[in-house]
């Protein structure tokens, strides 16, 4: 028996801890450096506005990052399980997003916030959501299955749901030149890039250490952009407290619907216990990183959909530690 670990085995070894610890902590990780991106905002307006710049770039690392660690390269495996896949598909592309057209009729009357609303409400989570599956006690692997195939229907049905429910004007202000290039830069190019690494990878033997490194970024990614973001974008954060405690209520109404959605889909499909708490996650999870570059993207005066969806999932992440809670011990108990 081997009594040594080889140094790729140790690499690996090393690189699965360290994203362990920053996955357990990412919560308060997330909430320092967005309080700590408000104080520099507050105290140096114009290091907020040079940071801006860098955003960018760090957007478009945290994507392709991201997007590694999403099996694109088995997409035929989300087909393997069909009533985990119908359950899965209609409950977040036909059932929320009914819920969500009923949410925006009670989100505050400014078509900007109820346009980050719907962007962010209507794009199911297809990174942490394995994390929390995995913490819950849920079925991974069938959450792995289905990652690739929830990304494309969402980059695909997205503009759709705009158009339906906030209008053809809305989609008209969607189509311009910066939200086309925004889309095809952090959105399909780190998506093609993500899919030849794994292609990549998949061909040698001792490359997979490649996506395990990579795995540990987007926790330390998303944190220096929220804070990018916090710092920058300050004063709109200060105009917006009265309707944030709104916000709070509708997002928070959402994660308890999501959650009951849930445990009736998995009834209705006859799901095992491990792979209701995927659709619990699924359900309860918001893909906030992909919609954040669109929303940067838009015309001057839409700037408040970008705090809207930084609150969004700021208040998912708080949500979905009383989700490991309730989940596997209300929602979906072990027999």
């Amino acid at each position: 028996m081997q009594c040594f670990l080889t140094h790729r085995d140790y690499a690996l070894e090393i690189c699965r801890l360290t994203r362990q610890s920053l996955e357990k902590y990412q919560v308060l990780i997330y909430l320092t450096s967005i309080a700590a991106g408000l104080i520099v905002g507050s105290i140096s307006p114009e290091t907020g506005a040079t940071l801006e710049s860098a955003l960018w770039h760090a957007l478009g690392v945290l994507i392709y990052a991201t997007m590694t660690q999403i099996p694109l390269t088995h997409l035929r495996d989300a087909f393997a399980d069909v009533r985990f896949l119908a359950a899965a598909v209609i409950g977040n592309f036909v059932v929320l997003p009914l819920v969500v057209w009923g949410l925006i009729l009670a989100a505050p009357d400014d078509p900007v916030v109820r346009l980050g609303i719907a962007m962010v409400l209507l794009v199911p989570c297809t990174d942490w959501f394995i994390t929390f599956t995995h913490l819950g006690g849920g079925d991974t692997k069938s959450a792995i299955a289905f990652a690739p195939l929830s990304l494309l229907l969402q980059i695909v049905l997205l503009p759709f749901y705009l158009w339906l429910f906030l209008g053809e004007g809305v989609a008209l202000t969607l189509a311009n030149s910066d939200m086309l290039k925004a889309f095809v830069g952090l959105i399909v190019l780190p998506l093609l890039a993500a899919f030849a690494t794994e292609r990549w990878v998949e061909s040698g033997s001792n490359r997979a250490i490649l996506i395990e490194r990579l795995g540990w970024l987007p926790v330390p990614l998303l944190a220096v952009v929220v804070f990018i973001i916090a710092a920058s974008q300050v004063h709109l954060v200060a105009g917006s407290v009265d309707w944030l405690s709104r916000l709070l209520v509708i997002f928070s109404a959402f994660l308890v619907v999501a959650g009951v959605v849930a445990r009736m889909f998995a009834t209705l499909f006859r799901l095992p216990v491990r792979q209701g708490r995927v659709l619990a996650f699924s359900f309860g999870t918001r893909n906030s990183f992909v919609v954040l570059p669109m929303a940067l993207a838009l015309p001057p005066g839409f700037e408040v959909a970008i705090v809207v969806i930084v609150f969004q999932s700021l208040v998912e992440l708080i949500g979905m530690a009383i989700y490991l809670w309730w989940a596997p011990q209300r929602l979906f108990p072990t027999a």
